[in-house]
This record gives structure tokens, sequence and C-alpha cells, in this order.
């Protein structure tokens, strides 16, 4: 993906800012002993840093839809990523660096987003402009001065390019498929032995036992029988 960003960059820059045998586009670190070695005019586009934009992180989930604008999966979003680019003119003459300088700052300045037509590799295929920002202050501890200080060169005039790029963490999942017909439901009696257990009789009560709390029979089974009311004698 960053090498996608580099060649889209590329492309711009020579689209809009030099033809393609006047001036050499690289991606070189501008060290001391680099810049010894150029003998033709060079822009310079040196990444370095790269960090994530938590002011873009989303949270949730993200719905993926097919033709038929059937939700399919579900994905994480993308993160976001800001990648910083040192812009350099290299020539033999100050005046030359400057002027390339100037059309580098007009042509960022036209454009603040990477032209789709212009995107390459896997970005070309998501069809989404890459948003830009040029000459920005960078943060306290981002400072430009302590870039040169690390390459070990002697710092000139430079362009500070910020380049935001999506990144797809590719955690989809997907849904349960859609209901095709209408719910059955099955009443046949189970397998014997995969079913629910076998539902007990009901006891009886034929006097022959069996008898509970409130029954009539004894502790064991046996019927007692019940004691006749005295009838009460007339008088004569």
């Amino acid at each position: 993906m960053i090498q996608d960003v580099d060649e889209s960059i590329r492309g711009l820059i020579r689209q809009e800012v030099v033809d393609h045998g006047e001036v050499e586009v690289v991606f070189d670190a501008p060290t001391k002993e680099w810049a010894a070695r150029r003998n033709t005019p060079t822009i310079d586009i040196y990444l370095y840093d790269v960090r994530e934009d938590m002011r873009r992180r989303q949270a949730g989930l993200v719905d993926l839809h097919n033709d038929d604008r059937r939700t399919v999966a579900r994905r994480q979003p993308p993160r976001f990523f800001k990648l910083s680019y040192l812009l350099t003119a290299w020539t033999q003459r100050p005046e030359d660096e400057h002027r390339l300088l100037s059309s580098l700052l007009s042509c960022f300045l036209r454009n603040d987003c990477l032209p789709v037509d212009l995107l390459a590799g896997a970005l070309a295929d998501n069809d989404l402009a890459l948003p830009v920002t040029l000459a920005i202050p960078p943060p306290e501890d981002r400072a430009l001065s302590d870039v040169w200080s690390a390459l070990g060169g002697e710092m000139k005039p430079s362009l500070d390019l910020v380049v935001v790029l999506p990144w797809d963490l590719d955690r989809a999942k997907p849904t349960a498929p859609w209901v095709s017909g209408p719910p059955t439901i099955d009443m046949s009696d189970p397998i014997a032995g995969l079913g629910l257990p076998p539902v007990p009789p009901p006891p009886t009560f034929d006097g022959k036992g069996g008898g509970g709390d409130g029954g009539d029979g004894g502790e064991g089974g046996e019927a007692k029988p019940k004691p006749r009311r005295a009838r009460a004698k007339k008088a004569s």
C-alpha cells in the first residue's frame, strides 16, 4: 500500500511539475553522501514518518452488501495512517531549486487529494481519493530539524507533505443466510432413545395397593375397613 502511494505521488509530480526527462523523481534519504553523488536535477520525496490518525478511528462494524443490497458480511472499519514525506529539490543553483519548490507548492495547492485517475496498484481498485496536506507545521515530536539532524545532512528548504492512507484490516465475518421460506414444524414422534424420556402412566386406585397419602391403604398396602357408626337405640 505504501509503495502505491509513492507511485501515485510520483505520477502527480511528473504530470504537473516536471517532464519525464528533465527532472528525476526519487524516494531516497537525503543524506550528505547521497547529496554529494547527485549530478542531475532531482526532486526527492523522502518518507520519514508513519503514524495512525487517531481522530479518524471508528468503532463498531461496517455492513458489506452484495449486488442485491443484502448484507452478506460485516467487517471492522479501516484504520487511517498519516504518511509524512519530506519534499526537497536538488540542482546546481539555488534559484532552480526554489523554482521547483514553487512548482511543487502550486501542484499540491491545486490538488488537496491524490486524484483517483493517478492512483496506482491496489489504491486504484478502491476508487477513493487520498487527502493530502502540505506545509502545515508538524507536531513538536516531529520537528523537521530533528529529521535533518538524524540524516546527518545540512538543512535546506523543504516542504512537508502528509498523505492520509486508509488501511483495510481484512477482518470480515459472514452473516447468517437469508430466510428463503416459511418455517416448518415437525410433529412426528421422536425416535426411541433420542427424544424426551417417556411419561410414566398415572397411578391407579383399585383397592389392591398403591395407596398414598390421600388413599385408604395402610403401610403394607392393604386396605383398612372403615369403622361403622353406632346407631342410637329408640326408647320403648
